[in-house]
């Protein structure tokens, strides 16, 4: 007789949590930070340093077509990651990424100029911004992974909290970065102030490479571990598009609408108000960093709330939140004044976005059975994060730009459609399908089971 499959999940020590937290936190901080750093560096810097033009909003949308770049790697990475965090495990991928992305990051700072050695420059920072991008593929979707599988039924909200906490210090540590060097006078900026905090990443990667060889394996993997370890990558694919599709659409459509607006808030806001509002650059991202720091307080209690009431009402309400800051954030950027601005930040990017993202990390990690976790969080992540997150910037600044009055009507409505995509998100959650195939009689794959062919 077929036995049932169940899994028992530990409570976590608190020493073993520190770990886990710890793990995880730097590896995303370092995502954010480069990721954050290279698409503030594509609207302020990048145009002039590496394509000098006489259009100086031509010069932004090529630095921006190079942020876009980035993104088309991270499906590939983001599936073969995925396959191998189910293959071998989540902690392997997650130290792997690390490397990837925080020597590739670190290199982008080296790279000369237009002017010293002509479109070599250019062709030099796309190609490390694919290394960057195929290695940031793998860090949120395994972080979230190894944060849900680390965690019991009581405390995954408040473990989910834990990748997006990493986020938001990498992205308060990219803007403080980013507000430093943009408070240089030009010269110093466009010569060799942009390429400090890039360089910074080596030392960053030695820290988090430590850090994340002591972090204990999640016990969830360690009971497939055998079995995972088995199986061929086209069969993690097989049995995650097969049998797990309706988890992979929900995850497109939460992490998809919250990949855009966020991306929208953070990097296209910053080209918005310096090329269209005469702002001073360093505004902005003073906006973010006030932001970051609003998030990083109001991560921990958003986790304890998700763990207190359904992480789909958290998620939506949130979306609803940031549907109606669509219209009146740009009114308020409009005004020039910098509180304000600091404002819209604070409650859009400080608030809004990390209680959308802290509550869809369990949410998106409920949606899929352990064999297939990773892969189904990397991929749907990933594909829809490209799609979104890549382009909306580019469709946002194109608007404003074609626009005769350079109206920002466009952009709220599409912020707007954003949200809507996450709500529809979490309107179809799949997790009672998962929970019911777990413990049904055993209807495991084929290739889980090579010994009943």
């Amino acid at each position: 007789m077929a036995k049932k499959r169940e899994i028992s999940v530990r409570r976590e020590s608190p020493r073993s949590e520190k770990k886990v937290g710890a793990a995880v936190i730097i590896g995303t901080s370092l995502e954010w930070f480069d990721f954050y750093l290279y698409a503030s560096m594509a609207a302020l810097v990048f145009g002039k340093v590496f394509f000098p033009s006489a259009n100086s909003s031509a010069s932004t949308l090529a630095a921006f077509s190079t942020f876009a770049v980035g993104f088309l790697a991270r499906p590939f990475g983001g599936i073969l990651f995925g396959i191998l965090g189910d293959r071998i495990g989540r902690k392997a991928v997650l130290s792997i990424s690390l490397l990837i992305m925080g020597i590739a990051s670190g290199l982008i700072g080296l790279v000369p100029s237009y002017a010293a050695i002509g479109v070599a420059a250019p062709a030099l920072l796309i190609i490390l911004r694919i290394l960057q991008g195929f290695g940031a593929s793998a860090e949120l979707g395994s972080a979230i992974t190894v944060a849900y599988e680390h965690a019991d039924e009581k405390t995954r909200g408040r473990y989910g909290a834990y990748p997006v906490m990493g986020a938001q210090i990498g992205l308060l540590a990219a803007s403080l970065a980013v507000a430093a060097v943009t408070s240089l006078d030009d010269e110093a900026l466009y010569t060799w102030g942009w390429r400090v905090p890039f360089i910074a990443s080596f030392a960053i990667v030695i820290v988090g490479y430590w850090i994340r060889r002591a972090m204990p394996e999640s016990e969830e993997f360690e009971k497939v571990a055998t079995e995972a370890r088995q199986r061929k990558g086209f069969q993690v694919l097989r049995d995650l598009v097969r049998g797990n599709w309706r988890g992979l659409v929900v995850v497109a459509a939460v992490y998809g609408g919250y990949s855009a607006l966020s991306y929208t808030f953070k990097t296209f806001s910053l080209s918005y108000l310096t090329e269209f509002q005469g702002v001073a650059k360093n505004v902005g991202a003073l906006g973010v960093t006030f932001a970051s720091i609003a998030a990083i307080i109001a991560c921990p209690l958003i986790g304890r709330l998700s763990d207190r009431v359904d992480t789909r009402k958290v998620m939506i309400g949130a979306a609803i939140g940031v549907a109606l800051m669509a219209f009146p954030a740009f009114w308020l950027f409009d005004t020039g004044r910098s509180p304000l601005i600091w404002g819209v930040m604070v409650v859009t990017t400080g608030v809004l976005a990390p209680m959308i993202m802290v509550a869809a990390s369990p949410y998106m990690a409920r949606q899929f059975p352990t064999e297939v976790r990773a892969s189904g969080i990397g991929t749907g992540r990933e594909v829809s994060g490209a799609a979104a997150g890549g382009l909306a910037p580019i469709l946002a600044l194109t608007m404003v730009t074609m626009s005769p009055s350079h109206s920002t009507w466009g952009v709220s409505l599409l912020i707007i459609g954003c949200a809507v995509l996450v709500a529809v998100g979490g309107l179809f959650d799949q997790s009672r399908r998962v929970t019911r195939d777990a413990t049904a009689p055993s209807e495991v794959p084929e290739a889980l089971e090579p010994q009943r062919r």
